[in-house]
């Protein structure tokens, strides 16, 4: 659709004037949004500044009488009572984190609550074969009786997809649809929401990717603060990530990526001939006889495609967090040590902030006094008895150094944005003292404001004299971030280059190739 012909669609959705107040907090306050017939709108914000609140009130998640303003769709007011309502509109939100039944199947997930029937009973000849025409749609080639566990994360983007149009959406709301996605299916799909855009069907896009917005969108609207700033046509206005990136943080980013401003030292942490074998799979090792070398106040980056064994490496350093550990052996300053266990890694000077800072970083019930001190508690318990002001002080401190942005270390982690969620996941392993700091996609998720202030923590730790391991899969970042860059293939380390040297072609080149170039 040529953007001339954009401007004169009808237009399918305008929120007027949304007001969501929570006990204590203005989420939102007469934010309006107006989204074409067929088009790609995004919103873009910090953490914490209201997209998906926004999303939530449009959806029916937070339903009429909780908010202030009026939904017009299709030219009607809408009330919307909850969910079911706006689907049966045609409204139909896939949320980050993917409502989807892990020992479901495929077919299953598609027509949960809404299955054909016959006669009353479920018709599952005629679901599997509407399951099939749905698959084809999205470019999902997979049996649909496979259980959803047993497909990655982009595929199962991909059955929401198929769940969506099952519904007849006319309008799809994607929440950072991507954050968890390799660049290739990445690329896969944003080329099925473009598809979409061409049957007639809009998007509201939730992105922190700024190059994918720029990539897609047709329009962007900007909330900072639970505010609407500005609307922007991205051809007519020539956006760029920086146009946009200075309507979300009110300013200009001069530099993303921090300079080094310590030294590096001598080797003091080393990996030799590590092998893992999967958990489950006992002829597949997910780790192969990988060799490697940190120095003090060096960031080492690991690139790798998403399954390469970046992560499957990392923790099965950390104490034997996943798979069976093999063979291999762990150096410090020159002697060999053990991390057999969590406990071990930890005494020995290992920390690790996983990927997925929800399940595995966190406990969303503690409140972040608690998570802070959680990885050690010791140190504030002398005679096995917690002393209850120290906790309080050493989270005070960490919130007041790395800047997270809450009124009291008493306020519940859950409240928090991604981007204070993971400051606090960084204060609970920093709090452990650690010598060699591993990293897991420290960013995913976040904005682009706080990923520019996790950069500079990243920063101050190295000019602190420890190492940092850096797993991301954004080259951007580890190409910005990075003092040197490891690549590693189906669990083979493959290529190490100073970032100095390394390109997004080069280390792409090693990504998907088995052949080795390693001189630790």
């Amino acid at each position: 659709m040529a953007l001339s012909e954009q401007a004169a669609a009808p237009t399918i959705l305008e929120m007027r004037s949304i007001t969501k107040e929570f006990p204590g907090v203005k989420a939102l306050e007469n934010v309006s949004l107006t989204v074409q017939a067929g088009e790609i709108h995004a919103i873009c914000g910090e953490n914490g500044a209201g997209k998906s609140t926004l999303m939530k009130v449009l959806s029916g998640v937070y339903p009429f009488g909780t908010y202030d303003g009026d939904i017009v769709y299709q030219g009607k007011v809408v009330r919307f009572r909850d969910i079911v309502a706006s689907e049966a509109a045609g409204i139909v939100i896939i949320h980050q984190e993917l409502a989807l039944i892990p020992e479901l199947s495929i077919t299953e997930n598609i027509f949960l609550g809404n299955e054909p029937r016959r006669f009353g009973v479920i018709n599952w000849v005629e679901a599997k074969k509407r399951a099939i025409d749905l698959l084809a749609r999205v470019g999902l080639e997979d049996d649909p009786d496979t259980q959803i566990k047993n497909i990655g994360v982009g595929k199962q983007q991909l059955v929401e997809i198929a769940k969506a149009l099952n519904k007849n959406v006319k309008l799809l709301i994607l929440d950072e649809p991507t954050a968890a996605l390799n660049e290739a299916d990445s690329q896969h799909l944003l080329d099925l929401i473009l598809g979409l855009k061409g049957r007639g069907i809009a998007s509201i896009m939730i992105s922190h990717k700024l190059n994918e917005i720029e990539q897609i969108a047709d329009s962007i609207t900007i909330i900072r603060d639970g505010h609407t700033v500005e609307t922007l046509n991205v051809k007519a206005d020539g956006v760029d990530e920086d146009r946009i990136i200075r309507g979300m943080v009110g300013r200009v980013l001069e530099n993303r990526f921090p300079e080094r401003t310590g030294e590096i030292g001598e080797v003091f942490f080393e990996v030799k001939n590590w092998v893992v074998q999967h958990p489950l799979t006992n002829e597949r090792m997910v780790v192969k006889d990988s060799s490697f070398t940190v120095r003090r106040g060096e960031v080492v980056g690991f690139a790798g495609l998403m399954g390469a064994g970046r992560t499957e490496l990392a923790m099965s350093i950390f104490g034997r967090s996943y798979g069976t550990f093999i063979s291999g052996e762990l150096y410090k300053d020159g002697k060999r040590i053990y991390a057999r266990n969590v406990s071990e890694a930890i005494d020995n000077g290992l920390a690790y902030v996983s990927e997925d800072r929800k399940a595995l970083g966190l406990n969303l019930l503690d409140d972040i006094k608690d998570s802070v001190v959680a990885a050690k508690l010791h140190k504030i318990a002398p005679g096995q008895v917690i002393n209850h002001v120290e906790e309080y002080n050493v989270a005070e401190a960490y919130r007041k150094s790395l800047r997270i942005k809450t009124p009291t270390v008493d306020e519940g982690v859950n409240k928090l944005s991604g981007g204070n969620q993971q400051k606090v996941v960084l204060a609970k392993w920093l709090f452990t003292d650690p010598d060699l700091l591993i990293l897991d996609e420290p960013t995913r998720g976040i904005d682009v404001g706080a990923k520019t202030e996790i950069y500079g923590i990243i920063r101050d730790i190295a000019a602190q004299g420890k190492g940092v391991i850096l797993i991301s899969s954004e080259l951007p970042e580890l190409l910005g971030v990075s003092d040197r860059i490891y690549t590693i293939f189906e669990g083979t380390i493959t290529n190490n280059l100073p970032a100095s040297e390394a390109t997004p072609e080069t280390l792409l080149k090693s990504m998907t190739s088995a052949k080795k170039k390693v001189n630790n």
